[in-house]
């Protein structure tokens, strides 16, 4: 077993409810980490709040240690107000996101921003005995147990299905070994702390909206995100009313198992046959570009195809953004997001995410566009780093 920090007390179990309570608390954090805001009044105006409702919240988090009242600001006509800072030695988080042949670890401080990250190669066909104690390693190397302040959780995106109240992978396709090995209960032995699990496209749904409510000044309006990820596979997460919406058995947002016309009879890692994954993903865009004798190894070698200007790639993307726009787009009718996010390799590309906005635009109904905002990530690769990271801080804080 590894080092056991300071927090390695006893955890309560938390709910979905618990963690929604906990939405504003790390928004508080996070603020008055970035200078946002120092005072309680900055806290009640920027996040639109009543007074004493940020009074419960700030005294709360001066209660578990997490922030301090530091002197008192320049009057403004009234009384001074009382600064508030984090507490140095609060503690720290840890977080990973595992993909297919990637491993990226990183260290965030409490208020959920990422301060150091490492990635390596790996393949997740090891399975966990393998790939787990690499990540934890890797994680371990971020950290000094003798000098740091405490360990407040671990928190890892997982690339399958996943079964959040048991902490398990639940029949993942591509992954071998994995199924029901509880992640989170190994994680939390192994750190001796509290810990969580989830689907990589929630984590990065949840670190993306986390970004965009910090970096936004309408952000708190903006409380429903869709976020697509299209990689090498394709994932979807859903953010409702500021919390991740994973429905009863942790499938909500699987659009890439939904079958279309456009795949034909193809078959899919699933079992099923014509499966939009097998059209619209990057292994499709791959399969399809070696039919015609153009060679591509991963997305990466799609991205540098098309900005070298490669037509046959660049209209094979298109196609595959229009086949992803007409499926998401019954989606976006139903959900009625405010913000339609295109994470994974596959948003770095333009014509990618204007054949997907200009479908969506196309098939939904105008109410549902109204207001939208369709977009490419502005967390980028760091989206399922800073959603681990900011799930374990909000169940820390629900703790």
């Amino acid at each position: 077993m590894g080092y056991k920090p300071s927090y390695a007390k006893t955890v309560k179990r938390t709910g979905p409810r618990d963690i929604a309570l906990t939405e504003y608390s790390s928004s508080i954090l996070s603020m008055i980490a970035s200078g946002r805001a120092r005072s309680r009044a900055d806290l009640a105006r920027t996040l639109n709040l009543a007074p004493s409702t940020i009074t419960i919240k700030v005294n709360e988090l001066m209660e578990a240690g997490l922030i301090s009242e530091s002197g008192s600001g320049s009057a403004t006509g009234g009384r001074r107000p009382t600064l508030l800072e984090l507490v140095p030695d609060a503690g720290f988080i840890l977080a990973a996101d595992l993909g297919a042949h990637h491993l990226w670890v990183g260290r965030l401080n409490l208020s959920g921003n990422l301060l150091v990250s490492e990635i390596r190669t790996i393949d997740i066909n090891d399975g966990p005995e393998v790939v787990l104690p690499q990540a934890a390693a890797m994680m371990r190397a971020l950290s000094d147990p003798a000098v740091d302040p405490p360990l407040r959780g671990v928190g890892m995106s997982l690339p399958g299905p996943v079964n959040f109240a048991l902490g398990a992978l639940d029949s993942p396709s591509r992954m071998r070994g994995w199924h029901e090995f509880k992640v989170r209960n190994w994680l939390a032995e192994e750190f001796g702390t509290l810990a969580v699990v989830d689907n990589d496209a929630n984590m990065m749904a949840l670190g993306e909206h986390t970004l965009r409510q910090r970096e936004s000044p309408d952000s708190k309006v903006r409380q429903n995100t869709l976020f697509l990820k299209a990689g090498a596979a394709i994932g979807c997460g859903l953010i409702i009313d500021g919390q991740v919406y994973r429905g009863s058995t942790g499938a909500a947002g699987d659009i890439a198992h939904v079958q279309i016309p456009a795949a034909g009879d193809g078959p899919c890692s699933c079992g099923n046959r014509g499966c939009l994954e097998t059209v619209a993903s990057g292994s499709a865009i791959i399969r399809d570009l070696a039919a015609v004798g153009i060679d591509a190894a991963d997305v990466n070698d799609i991205v540098r195809q098309v900005n070298n200007g490669d037509p046959h790639t660049t209209t094979r993307v298109r196609t595959a953004g229009r086949i992803l726009g007409q499926t998401l787009s019954i989606v976006v009718n139903f959900v009625n997001p405010d913000v339609v996010v295109l994470g994974g390799g596959l948003s770095q590309l333009e014509p990618y995410v204007a054949a997907v906005r200009s479908q969506l635009y196309e098939s939904c109904h105008p109410l549902a566009t109204k207001n939208i905002v369709i977009e490419a990530s502005l967390a980028g690769s760091q989206a399922g780093l800073l959603g681990a990271g900011q799930l374990c801080l909000r169940t820390v804080l629900a703790s």
